[in-house]
């Protein structure tokens, strides 16, 4: 990748080395800002617009953060749509499963690239 992307990731403060991203993110030429779901709408006002949102779901389905990221989720995808902003919501099953997270990504950004 030639371009700078800057990523907003919205996570869970659980920020343990298999859980972090910022890390992979830079390997694969991605800036990221790492915020709480509480503080996202906030950081976004001051941040110049991201190349992608990627919402990094809670691990337990049963925590009261899980309505609070879908929530968020919705109230993103009206961005998205406004502002060409994608958001990404990830399931923490798909660290394991083909590149993780940052596969997700690295596909979105071809496709736009494409476009």
């Amino acid at each position: 990748m030639t371009d700078f992307y800057k990523v907003l990731v919205v996570d869970d403060g659980e920020r343990s080395a298999d859980h972090a991203l910022s890390a992979e993110l830079a390997e694969l030429g991605f800036a990221s800002v790492t915020t709480s779901v509480e503080t996202t709408e906030e950081v976004l006002a001051i941040l110049p617009s991201p190349t992608a949102i990627l919402l990094q779901m809670p691990r337990n389905h049963l925590s009261p953060n899980y309505r609070l990221f879908q929530d968020l989720a919705r109230r993103l995808r009206r961005l998205e749509a406004t502002h060409n902003i994608p958001v990404i919501v990830v399931d923490p099953a798909a660290r394991t499963a083909g590149g993780g997270y940052a596969a997700a990504l690295q596909a979105h950004v071809a496709s736009s690239k494409a476009e």
